[in-house]
């Protein structure tokens, strides 16, 4: 009998049946997918121990459930099982909407740790980072919990506060950060114009219709003005869909492969390719990732990389190389499990590797360096004038958008597209002019 078909049946069923089970000779269970009989005299024992002589009265559907959370929680951790409300969180965020603080959470070494805040929420706005630990709920310790129980607790009805307390590398002290639940709208996808003819779309997560979201954004940018360069925001973007990163790569490469998957199932063996279109048709490409860039964003980041379609920069991503299938076990429970690792085009699996950036540029906080007593030829008296200048005098070009001042890492993309359109249009300049020459 399965061990499946045992935990259906009442307790003193499954015990029995253990016991005759268990009392076969061990040979006889040695093939391949018999049950593993210690194990279960075991388990059977200390069940018993517990429905017996734990101090507090628990029953039998309680315990169960937790022998399925403690067997999920020792797997890795991304792997759990999702209780009614987990399930419904989970069904929620893929959508789009939903309460609470707005941070993307995973456990590392007891403790939850922030994989990435969401763009507007709660997290974001107190400046909650990746990689930050959240050490207290309220004034409960986070030691010992399992994520779901966190998720839990940070769950609550819109307007409710609650005080974390998070440590963050580099920091010698923990700090307390008081948030006010919310209702959390995550706005796939946003687009603007950095400079004439330099576009900008940000993913903030991967959704259901996240590949469709970014057309548009590119059909609104193109319909609008000549693109010269794009950039690809992903930095702090947790993931996601894999099949909407599939899309969204797909936007910017002429067919091939995007991503493929192994895992011990045959059915988790899968390869995904692009469509036979490039919605830029070749315009210079920067992807922006950091340490908050997961799963999703790398295989994004990733393929475009390893096509050589983009150039990726900022600093290196998360590193969650894993695919978790979600098996629905009623209308109100699941369990996801990881069930595959992803590799890039080129064979690359990132898991606990991140993706490297081409170009590294960290994040930074930059102040422009004026000199009062700086002087050029204009400043003298009785310069020349200019004869080609209708102006007299010109004064510098100063950046006037907030976004690209207040953010070096995007700054530094804008120069890098302006220098590959440069690039581009002296190669398309030098091809149209020089013939082929002829032999003498």
């Amino acid at each position: 009998m399965r061990l499946s078909l045992l935990f259906r049946l009442p307790l003193t069923v499954v015990l029995t049946t253990l016991t005759l089970t268990l009392a076969l000779p061990l040979s006889a269970v040695e093939e391949k997918g018999k049950l593993p009989l210690e194990e279960l005299r075991t388990f059977a024992e200390v069940y018993n121990q517990i429905r017996e002589g734990y101090v507090e009265d628990i029953d039998d559907s309680t315990l169960l459930e937790y022998a399925i959370q403690g067997m999920l929680m020792n797997l890795d951790p991304h792997s759990m099982y999702l209780t009614k409300d987990a399930f419904q969180n989970l069904q929620t965020t893929t959508t789009g909407e939903f309460t609470g603080l707005g941070i993307e959470v995973g456990m590392e070494d007891g403790y939850v740790k922030i994989i990435s805040p969401i763009d507007g929420s709660p997290a974001s706005n107190a400046g909650l980072q990746s990689g930050d630990i959240i050490l207290k709920l309220g004034t409960v310790p986070v030691k010992g919990m399992s994520l779901n129980e966190a998720i839990d607790i940070m769950r609550g009805p819109k307007g409710s506060e609650i005080e974390l307390s998070i440590g963050r590398p580099g920091e010698s002290q923990p700090f307390d950060v008081t948030l006010v639940r919310d209702t959390i709208k995550v706005a796939s996808v946003r687009e603007r114009w950095l400079e004439p003819g330099y576009g900008y779309i940000r993913i903030a997560q991967f959704q259901r219709r996240t590949g469709a979201d970014v057309r548009k954004s590119l059909e609104k940018l193109m319909s609008e003005q000549k693109l010269k360069g794009l950039v690809l925001d992903l930095r702090n973007n947790p993931g996601g869909i894999l099949r909407a990163s599939v899309d969204v790569a797909g936007l910017f490469l002429d067919g091939g492969n995007v991503v493929y998957t192994e895992g011990r199932m045959e059915s988790t063996d899968m390869h995904y390719d692009a469509d036979a279109l490039d919605a830029i048709a070749g315009v210079p490409l920067i992807v922006l990732i950091n340490q908050g860039s997961a799963s999703a964003s790398e295989i994004v980041a990733g393929a475009l990389q390893d096509r050589g379609r983009a150039v990726v920069m900022g600093t290196q991503s998360f590193g969650k190389g894993s695919v978790q299938t979600v098996m629905p076990l009623s209308e109100s429970r699941a369990v996801k499990l990881t069930t595959a690792l992803y590799f890039t085009p080129n064979g690359r699996s990132i898991q606990a590797e991140g993706i490297v950036p081409d170009v590294t540029i960290e994040r930074a906080q930059v102040t422009a360096y004026e000199n009062p007593k700086g002087i050029s030829e204009a400043d003298l008296s009785r310069h020349l004038d200019n004869a080609n200048s209708t102006a007299k005098k010109k004064k510098k070009k100063k950046v006037d958008n907030d976004l690209l001042a207040d953010d070096n890492q995007l700054y530094e993309a804008l120069t890098l597209l302006k220098g590959l359109n440069i690039l581009g249009m002296r190669d398309t300049t030098v091809e149209s002019v020089v013939e082929p020459s002829g032999e003498s």
